[in-house]
Order: C-alpha cells, then sequence, then structure tokens
C-alpha cells in the first residue's frame, strides 16, 4: 500500500505538518524506520524521532517546530495502531467447516463460521456468527462461543464454559480447567469436584499459556473489555471486572473479587479469598495480601503504597553510608574507652 501523507492525515483526524505529497509506504518504529515509513513519537522520545530515517512521524498537538514532515493527533500511539490494520496485509482465511474438523452431535454452528481442519468442536455446543475457529482447538461439549470471536492454534476451552463477541483466544490457552481444590486427611489430598465453569463476557483477549480455572461451583468471570497477556493464572471462582489489564506471569488465587480498569504488572501475586477495588494500578512483582481499596497504587512486598514505595527504596539505597558511619563511630568509642 502506498499513500500521500495528506491523505493518512484524513484518515487519523490529524492535522498535517509539513509537505502532504509525501509518499509513504509502510510503517515501522523509531529505530528501524526507513526512508517511506511513517513512525510515531511521544514523549521522551521525540528529538530521537527527529533525526530518524522516517519519511514522516505522528506526533502530539502541541509540539512546535518539528523538522520532518508530520501529523498532529491527540493520541499518536492511538492513530498508528489505526494504521496498522489498514497497512498489514488481511489473511486469506476461507470461510466455512473444513472436513477434516470433527463436529460432534447436536452441534449449532452459525452462518459465517470457519472451522479449520483438525479441530474439535464436541457434542452440544454452539459456535455464533462470524467465529473462527483454528486447527486442533478443543471446544468442549455444551460451549458457547459468540460472534465473531478468535480462537487459535492449540486452545481449549472445556465443557460449558461461555466466550462472548469479539474475543480472541490464543494458542494453548486453557479456559475452563478445573480448580485446584483438595481435602487433606492422613497425608491423602482427595480432589474436591470443580463443577462450575468459566464466562468470558465480550470483547476479551487472552494471551498465550494463559490458565483460567472453572469454579468449584457458579463461575470464574471475566469482564468485558479485559486484556490478559501471556502466561496468567486466574484460579477458581475469580471475579475479575470489566477492562482490567493483566500483564504476563501475574497469578490471582482463588475466590478474588478484582473491580473495574485495575492494572497488574508483571508477576503480581495475589493471596485469595480478596477483594481488590476498582480503577487502581499494581506494579510489576507487587504482593497483594489483603483487600485493597479503590484507586490505589501499589508495590512491593508486602504491598505499599507507590509513595511510601519510593521513600523506602530511597532510604535503602543509604543504608551501606550509615553502616560506615556506625563503624567510624564504634572505633571512636572503643579508642576512647582505652584512652
Amino acid at each position: 500500500m502506498e499513500k500521500f501523507l495528506r491523505e493518512i492525515a484524513q484518515l487519523v483526524d490529524g492535522s498535517l505538518a509539513g509537505k502532504g505529497e509525501t509518499k509513504i509506504s509502510g510503517l515501522s518504529n523509531i529505530p528501524m524506520a526507513r526512508e517511506g515509513d511513517l513512525t510515531f513519537a511521544v514523549p521522551p522520545h521525540l528529538d530521537e524521532a527527529k533525526i530518524c530515517a522516517a519519511s514522516a512521524v505522528l506526533i502530539p498537538l502541541d509540539e512546535e517546530n518539528f523538522p520532518k514532515p508530520a501529523i498532529k493527533v491527540a493520541d499518536p500511539r492511538a492513530a498508528f495502531a489505526k494504521l496498522l490494520e489498514m497497512f498489514t496485509p488481511k489473511l486469506e482465511i476461507p470461510k466455512g467447516i473444513s472436513p477434516k474438523a470433527h463436529i460432534g452431535t447436536g452441534v449449532k454452528i452459525a452462518d459465517d463460521v470457519t472451522i479449520m481442519p483438525f479441530a474439535v468442536v464436541d457434542n452440544g455446543a454452539d459456535i455464533r456468527r462470524g467465529a473462527i475457529i483454528y486447527p486442533h482447538v478443543y471446544i468442549g461439549q455444551h460451549v458457547t462461543i459468540g460472534e465473531d470471536t478468535v480462537i487459535y492454534s492449540s486452545a481449549t476451552v472445556r465443557e460449558f464454559c461461555k466466550v462472548g463477541s469479539r474475543c480472541v483466544i490464543h494458542s494453548s490457552a486453557v479456559i475452563g480447567a478445573d480448580g485446584f481444590g483438595f481435602t487433606t486427611k492422613n497425608g491423602v489430598h482427595t480432589k474436591i469436584p470443580q463443577v462450575g465453569n468459566v464466562v468470558i463476557e465480550d470483547d476479551v483477549e487472552i494471551g498465550a499459556h494463559v490458565g483460567i480455572d472453572r469454579a468449584a461451583m457458579g463461575s470464574t468471570i471475566i469482564g468485558h473489555g479485559t486484556k490478559i497477556d501471556n502466561l496468567v493464572h486466574i484460579a477458581h471462582n475469580c471475579k475479575i471486572g470489566a477492562n482490567c489489564l493483566i500483564v504476563a506471569q501475574t497469578g490471582i488465587s482463588g475466590s478474588t473479587t478484582v473491580g473495574d480498569n485495575v492494572t497488574f504488572g508483571g508477576q503480581v501475586g495475589t493471596v485469595g479469598h480478596i477483594t481488590i477495588g476498582g480503577n487502581s494500578v499494581y506494579a510489576a512483582r507487587s504482593g497483594i495480601s489483603k483487600n485493597m481499596p479503590e484507586g490505589f497504587f501499589g508495590c512491593g512486598f508486602p504491598i505499599q503504597s507507590h509513595s511510601d514505595w519510593l521513600r523506602h527504596q530511597a532510604a535503602l539505597r543509604k543504608v551501606p553510608d550509615l553502616i560506615e558511619k556506625i563503624r567510624k563511630l564504634e572505633q571512636v568509642i572503643d579508642k576512647l574507652n582505652n584512652a
């Protein structure tokens, strides 16, 4: 695809700054940009973008005297994401059900569904309009897959689980594995039947190798619009709110309730049976061991406010100097005592 810069400005509702006849044939990040590419820049990367090889740059509205042809937009990152969809070639996915797929009895399959070779759709499943199921996916008995949902190769959606519309489930994710529930007597662990399910609401994205366990009873729930990175584990009977962001290697223990608009950085861990208030952010490797309020910015283990954590980290850096001062004072005291 090749477009003039003025055409791209119209596509993203931006303000043109520079030569509108600049030809754009591709998109790239700043370090890898070449002539003919469009990139984007936000602080603190604007100076880097000024000297990169890109032919033009998406920049914030308040940026002045930019030396390259540019398009000014309110959110350069969002505008660039929109252009990525336009410039990326579409995959050719044949519609219909492959004769090499296994379709069980009593399965409902709506129009415009794609089921690729070696996928298994088990008895009583309900696959709704526009869904795409890649090879080697397993859809369990009495599962519902919503409209325009995409499930990539080797993912598993176990029996009785429900997946909403416009969801994306990446390769090797497992939705509805048994929750980790056992009783122990005389050193013997006995499994507690996990008879609930998982409910994935609309517009959820689930990364590769994610495990979301079915409830012991009732439902494990992932709220609409939530995005889950790779290698995340969400245990049985959790309730995750809407529009949350859960970054890689986070583990959320059983029966935890998370409010709306919560962000968990990488490797965050929680104990179970707690409530985490909405509109909060937890930095990477935070350990959450108690109920948390709304609107909290937390760090560290045990969990503390971000401001407290910064003060503690600053104080820790002074410890070696303090130890040295104490040693010197001890030497002075020893000399006085021996005088």
